[in-house]
């Protein structure tokens, strides 16, 4: 199985970090990150290139368990990707449950949204990343849009953060 590797600058990561967690609200808060792929031999490297944050106005729906982004905002960000030529990483939030883990939601959401961005950037891998306070568990989509893998850590300058793994752990006890 390959290694997974998201990596980022130590700012870009605080800043989404504090986006995402802003300690006033127990909504879930979105945003999404454009990223090179560097496919080595056993290794899938997603180096960060720039992000944005998603403003209320963008979402379809937005609840404390669950937002949906609007078409409008959804074809901007695939677009944007398409004219880097880059994978996307989606980032969100549960501000209030613990350990991190994706909801049945999120995987639903995956099943439909992620053939559909794969397809439209010819194949180049998707990645998401589920952070709660203390904790986030991440998943990539890089050879095939139905079978995520698990992201191996999240390379931040030199630091390595270790996600929880139990979307995973949780889904094939299914």
């Amino acid at each position: 199985m390959k290694k997974i590797i998201l990596e980022m600058p130590p700012q870009a990561y605080r800043d989404i970090i504090t986006h995402l967690l802003p300690g006033k609200t127990s909504n879930e808060q979105a945003a999404f990150a454009y990223a090179k792929a560097e496919d080595k031999n056993e290794e899938l490297l997603l180096r960060f290139i720039e992000w944005e944050l998603i403003h209320p106005k963008d979402f379809a729906h937005h609840t404390d368990f669950y937002l949906e982004l609007d078409e409008k905002k959804r074809a901007q960000i695939i677009k944007r990707a398409h004219d880097l030529e880059a994978s996307l990483v989606e980032w969100h939030s549960h501000p209030l449950l613990r350990p991190a883990v994706f909801s049945v939601s999120d995987l639903l959401g995956f099943r439909e949204f992620v053939p559909h961005v794969m397809w439209r950037l010819k194949g180049r891998p998707y990645a998401a990343v589920v952070v709660t306070p203390s904790d986030f568990d991440a998943l990539a989509w890089a050879d095939s849009p139905e079978d995520p893998c698990q992201v191996s850590f999240l390379k931040v300058g030199l630091r390595k953060l270790y996600p929880t793994e139990l979307t995973l752990q949780k889904k094939r006890s299914l």
